[in-house]
């Protein structure tokens, strides 16, 4: 039997919907953040800016982070030696759960070795420690989630996104007694926008249910000490599970939950994604410990990556680009078509020197595609005003559609103060 036809036919489908993903080869330069070096299939070799990046905050290539890695890997070696059962529980990871306990202001945390894999043991875990527990699910959570959900016997319902009507409709449908999880983001990382968390927690707290909530887009970039959403709507306390990541405003690797430590403790007890996984290397979470104390403690960081991004939204708009509306730093500019959407990034790269991947199906829904852009507190001005004229030259050369320019009035700097930036974005 030839097996490859099978996997042939897989890609080529893929190619063939126009959904085939092609990997960038990017070396990021940690003097000159958000510059690169692009290496090319053919050997080429060019210098880019990225404006897709996940390390919202340059965190990546913060001097503490980049020391306490060194350092750490220099004493306690590159790999942790095991699963955290058997060799991998190091100071450094027992440090970084402290540290992301106070962060969140609760009894305690578990670090994984992604986010991914967090929402996936946790969600999972969690639900089936519940007898008859019903599964509340946001339609719009992350493939994480519903992935750890489906790997959980739980019964599951879905509730239309960011609807509380609808959520509240269910939970009324069900007895009291019975356990109920509320599985949901906090910051949507496509569209950019915000669950109303203090109003889920309220409908939790009336109809006896307990709440998860995804806080990866979130964590190092709002609240005043950067513990994501909930901190800055005053609701942490009110959560029972809070799950974020270190790979993003963090700019490390890894997930993690925090939560009462009787649930933390049950994850860690009863998980096998987290049982069998050998744990993060000690210098990877004495990097991730550093940012966190770093970003508790500079709020400046916030308000300048606040500035730049609501400074590119306005630029984009003033241009006629099309800006998916939202109250976030993420800054969507849709396309809505898998061919241009590809084309435009690739125009852009062979054009201007500019890095952002096309985002398509499944990620997105069909005739959703789109460009979705990351302003970082390390891009300047002049590199926003240099991004909006390479979109509105691929914008005229591919024949994609302009909007009425908004009539924003001129950009204040005084809107993008911490903590007024969601008066600014709305």
């Amino acid at each position: 039997m030839h097996y490859r036809r099978f996997f042939d036919a897989a890609i080529g489908q893929l190619r063939n919907e126009r959904r085939y993903r092609v990997f960038a080869n990017i070396e990021r330069d940690t003097s000159d953040c958000p510059r690169a070096l692009h290496r090319g299939d053919d050997g080429s070799v060019r210098d880019v800016v990225i404006w897709c990046s996940n390390d919202y905050l340059g965190m990546g290539r913060h001097p503490e982070t980049i020391k306490a890695m060194c350092d750490t890997a220099a004493t306690l070696g590159v790999g942790a030696g095991g699963t955290r059962n058997i060799s991998g529980t190091n100071n450094p990871l027992v440090e970084l759960e402290a540290e992301l306990a106070d962060l969140h202001g609760k009894e305690a945390a578990l670090v994984f070795t992604s986010g991914w894999i967090s929402n996936l043991a946790s969600i999972s875990t969690i639900a089936d420690l519940m007898p008859n527990c019903l599964i509340l699910s946001d339609a719009l959570n992350h493939n994480s989630m519903i992935e750890g959900i489906r790997r959980s016997s739980a019964e599951r319902k879905v509730w239309r996104h960011n609807d509380l009507a609808h959520l509240e409709e269910l939970l009324a449908a069900e007895p009291k007694e019975r356990p109920k999880l509320v599985v949901f983001e906090s910051l949507y990382s496509m569209d950019g926008d915000i669950a109303p968390v203090a109003a889920i927690a309220d409908l939790a707290e009336k109809y006896n249910a307990m709440t998860y909530i995804d806080e990866v887009h979130a964590v190092g970039m709002y609240g005043p000490r950067g513990a994501g959403i909930c901190e800055r709507e005053g609701v942490m306390g009110r959560i029972d599970v809070i799950e974020g990541t270190l790979a993003k405003g963090f700019g490390g690797l890894g997930g993690y939950i925090a939560g009462d430590a009787s649930v933390i403790d049950s994850v860690r007890s009863y998980a096998p994604s987290f049982i069998f996984t050998t744990a993060l290397p000690p210098a990877v979470a004495a990097a991730a410990c550093a940012s966190v104390r770093v970003l508790k403690a500079r709020p400046d960081l916030r308000e300048k990556h606040r500035r730049q991004a609501v400074l590119t939204k306005h630029a984009l708009e003033a241009a006629g680009l099309p800006v998916l509306d939202n109250p976030s730093h993420i800054v969507p500019v849709m396309v809505r078509d898998a061919v241009k959407v590809k084309a435009a990034c690739d125009l852009l790269m062979q054009r201007h020197n500019i890095y952002i991947q096309p985002i398509n199906y499944p990620t997105v829904p069909r005739g959703e595609e789109r460009l979705r852009i990351t302003p970082t507190p390390l891009h300047s001005d002049a590199l926003i005003a240099d991004l909006v004229d390479a979109l509105v030259d691929v914008w005229k050369a591919l024949d994609l559609p302009f909007v009425e320019a908004k009539s924003t009035p001129a950009f204040d700097e005084a809107h993008c103060a911490y903590p007024d930036f969601r008066k600014a974005a709305e």
